[in-house]
């Protein structure tokens, strides 16, 4: 028996619809697997011999809609009894699973339904819980003593015996054609890959580029290591993300699930401490069995946690474990196991008192212990502060985004853009499809090494960073953020699908790494900490981005002037009043130890044109 490998097609029969006019013939369904049974032994072709001769009967293909009638022996003529040759007799793996309807498919204010499918020879451990699965097979009723003695009327009980399945969203499994990694390896060529990539994480939310950075990080990965001592370091890039209400965190964790291949959403008022690592359940039968919660469902893969700080303190340690050993012990009703957790972990986070406060700690602004700060490699605090140009900016970038996409949009609504446009507009986004692509190519085939690299100023940079850190509060330094720097950057150089690191890499890390950390202080400590770290900021900060957030800096300062020196009545001034010299610009580069040759570039290049504009001896905006 060989099972025909029919592709389902990925519109098939929805579970609720199948009735009676789909029994007994060939479908197609999509689902999501919540549960699997054991695997059992399951009779394909019996051999008997007769209890009073021993001699052989012929074999008998056993099914489940069919009476096993023996006969008479052919050598002694007898009816019986029978007795089972167990050396002859053929058998195959038989497996139940469960297949729920995907919740996004399912109609408001219904239930979800499920149906068990049956798994026979290969396909048996084949799939695990949490997986989506597209799945052909033939659609039977069975006769089920069970149901008729609850039902008290005949009732047939119907099931999926499956013919070929196709896993979604395992990043092992998805063979990647010749013409995309011809595209892929063509789009890697570019110089200014790394900031592409970075800008085309959820294109449709304005600004954030430090959340833009941790969230591609954490796609990419670092490459995971075992010691000699049988000691597994984790290669996962934990991020957390903590700021105001109404700045598209969730957003972010929704951008996430829809792109990366396999990513477990959940939210962390609805989740408790079992239902993210593990619960002991007992089965229809009483045994105890094991069922995965969304972190081992997302082994592989990525657990998007929403709303942390909503959740209980007695959870939140059984987070512990998972998030850097990326195992799951449970002990629990005679079952002792280790259960898989390679996952890295994405969470998003309120401030406990609402809006985040720049004048006290990171820890005071958010109730969280420092165990579990510590598990996290990037932090990101976004706030909502007041600024008339990035206001104005993003009230356009939204309306701009609603006309683009709107159902009935024809192609010169699509073609709308922001007025003003932020400065790494001259970066251009990859198209979402090939990036889902490309950061599979990058997982599956590229696994950088660290061979030269400065470990001198790793270490200083550590040296300083933790003495800041006693000194001043904020986020708490340990060892793990050594082994996050690293992981940081190799995820920097899967990001340019290179197998090994240079020292820009490493520069690019630590750029992050001091970011998150510089956020996470007070307001007045967090400018003094820019100043003093100034020089692996400009190193992993490309010159020419440096000089446009120095520009824009100082038109900021000069129209928070003008603003206040006129009458409370008068109307506000317009973004083209406010003008800096040349020669102040010129100043102020030369402060900054910045390179004029390489600002003279810069006035010249196209990410100055699109954002400012030469009016005589001054700069302004590009309105």
């Amino acid at each position: 028996e060989l099972p025909a490998p029919l592709l389902p097609s990925r519109g098939g029969e929805p579970i609720r619809e199948l009735s009676t006019r789909h029994l007994n013939r060939f479908i197609s369904i999509a689902g999501v697997v919540t549960k699997r049974t054991k695997v059992f032994n399951e009779v394909k072709r019996l051999y008997l011999r007769c209890a009073k001769c021993n001699f052989l009967s012929p074999p008998f293909d056993v099914e489940a809609d069919k009476d096993l009638k023996p006969g008479a022996c052919i050598e002694c003529q007898s009816k019986g009894p029978w007795r089972v040759d167990r050396q002859q007799t053929l058998y195959r793996n038989h497996q139940r699973i469960t297949m729920q309807e995907s919740p996004s498919s399912v109609e408001p204010g219904k239930m979800p339904r499920s149906k068990e499918v049956i798994l026979t020879g290969d396909q048996v451990d084949s799939v695990r819980p949490g997986d989506e699965l597209y799945l052909t097979g033939i659609y039977r009723c069975l006769y089920d003593a069970g149901t008729n003695a609850r039902t008290c009327f005949p009732v047939f009980k119907t099931e999926i015996t499956a013919v070929h399945l196709h896993r979604r969203g395992d990043v092992k499994l998805i063979e990647i054609t010749d013409d995309k990694q011809q595209q892929i390896l063509e789009i890697a060529k570019d110089p200014n890959i790394r900031e592409r990539i970075i800008a085309s994480m959820a294109p449709s939310i304005y600004g954030m580029k430090h959340v833009k950075t941790a969230i591609a990080l954490s796609m990419m990965g670092g490459q995971q290591k075992v010691t000699a001592g049988k000691h597994r370091i984790r290669g996962d890039i934990n991020s957390l993300i903590v700021g105001d209400p109404g700045l598209a965190k969730s957003q972010f964790l929704k951008y996430v699930e829809s792109t990366f291949p396999r990513a477990v959403y959940t939210t962390g008022k609805g989740a408790s401490a079992v239902g993210l690592t593990a619960a002991v359940t007992r089965d229809e039968n009483g045994d105890w069995g094991l069922e995965g919660g969304a972190m081992v469902l997302a082994d592989d893969g990525m657990c998007l946690i929403d709303e942390f700080d909503k959740m209980n303190d007695n959870d939140r340690t059984s987070l512990h474990e998972a998030m850097e050993q990326q195992t799951i012990s449970v002990s629990k009703a005679g079952i002792v196991a280790t259960l898989k957790a390679r996952c890295a972990v994405v969470a998003v986070a309120n401030p406990t008192e609402g809006r985040y406060d720049p004048q006290r700690t990171f820890a005071q602004n958010v109730n969280l212990t420092d165990p579990i700060l510590s598990r996290f490699d990037i932090l990101a605090v976004l706030r909502d502060e007041s600024d008339p140009v990035q206001d104005e900016r993003l009230a356009d970038h939204v309306v701009c985004s609603h006309i683009r996409s709107h159902p009935d949009a024809n192609g010169d609504d699509k073609a709308v853009q922001p007025k003003l446009r932020q400065q790494e507009s001259h970066v251009e986004p990859i198209d979402q499809e090939l990036l889902k692509y490309y950061i599979i190519y990058a997982r599956q085939n590229v696994h950088p090494k660290i061979n030269d690299i400065d470990r001198e100023k790793l270490a200083l940079f550590y040296r300083d960073l933790r003495a800041e850190a006693f000194r001043s509060g904020g986020q708490a330094m340990t060892a793990r953020h050594v082994d996050s720097i690293v992981r940081l950057a190799e995820a920097n150089a899967r990001l340019e699908l290179r197998h090994h690191v240079l020292p820009k890499d490493v520069d690019n890390a630590i750029g992050v790494m001091l970011e998150s950390f510089i956020q996470s202080q007070k307001h007045q400590v967090a400018e003094e900490l820019r100043k003093k770290f100034s020089r692996y900021v400009a190193k992993a900060t490309p010159v020419g981005d440096q000089l446009a957030t120095l520009l824009e800096k100082l038109l900021k300062d000069k129209l928070e002037q003008l603003r206040i020196s006129r009458p409370a009545a008068a109307a506000p001034p317009e973004l083209s009043e406010a003008m800096v010299s040349v020669a102040e610009y010129v100043r102020n580069i030369e402060a900054r130890d910045l390179s004029l040759d390489e600002a003279h570039a810069f006035m010249r290049s196209r990410q100055f044109a699109r954002s400012f504009r030469i009016v005589g001896e001054s700069i302004t905006w590009n309105v």
